[in-house]
């Protein structure tokens, strides 16, 4: 049986959205020219989290999308039928900053697939990458701009990054599993 441990509550979350909110405003120097684009699932509200977060201190709306990268996974046909998720951008990213949101960030094939799924959708001036949980273990040279905990953990672990829209809780929980390495 797989053991759990809470890394972050409720508080915790709240007060990283808030660091990583001004980080993402001052490396900008500012928010205009900004926009967030939460990966589908869990990354979306926490992108809407992070542009309320701005809109309080900054007075500014922060125009916030949703990226489905499921058809850009380069494990396509070794898992079974994906689900896809809309994708839904507000405004074109053309000449924009585009801060991709994502909840954990591991191998770094995620956001390559994120890179050419925002690609195909046109030419942000620049995009950064803010993600919840850094666990390690990158496959590729990608790394993120905007961290909100880094938790290195062993391979027959997992990070579970948990919102009230999807989980009924808000929290960060690392399971254990026994023996068994993860992919």
């Amino acid at each position: 049986m797989p053991k759990e441990r809470q890394l972050m509550s409720p508080d915790d979350m709240r007060r990283v959205i808030g660091r990583m909110s001004h980080e993402i405003v001052e490396r900008n120097r500012g928010a205009d020219g900004v926009m967030l684009v939460g990966l589908q699932r869990r990354g979306v509200p926490i992108a809407q989290r992070i542009a309320a977060a701005i809109s309080e201190f900054e007075k500014v709306d922060v125009p916030v999308g949703a990226l489905d990268i499921n058809l850009y996974r380069d494990d396509l046909t070794s898992r079974p039928q994906p689900l896809v998720r809309p994708t839904e951008l507000p405004i074109s990213v053309e000449g924009l900053v585009v801060v991709l949101v994502d909840d954990v960030f591991y191998t770094g094939r995620t956001t390559r697939a994120a890179l050419n799924a925002l690609m195909d959708l046109g030419r942000p001036r620049q995009v950064q990458l803010a993600v919840m949980v850094d666990r390690g273990h990158r496959e590729l040279p990608i790394r993120a701009d905007y961290v909100g905990k880094n938790v290195p953990t062993a391979l027959n672990e997992e990070i579970q990054v948990r919102v009230t829209e999807f989980d009924g809780v808000e929290e960060v929980v690392l399971i254990e599993h026994e023996g068994e390495v993860l992919s």
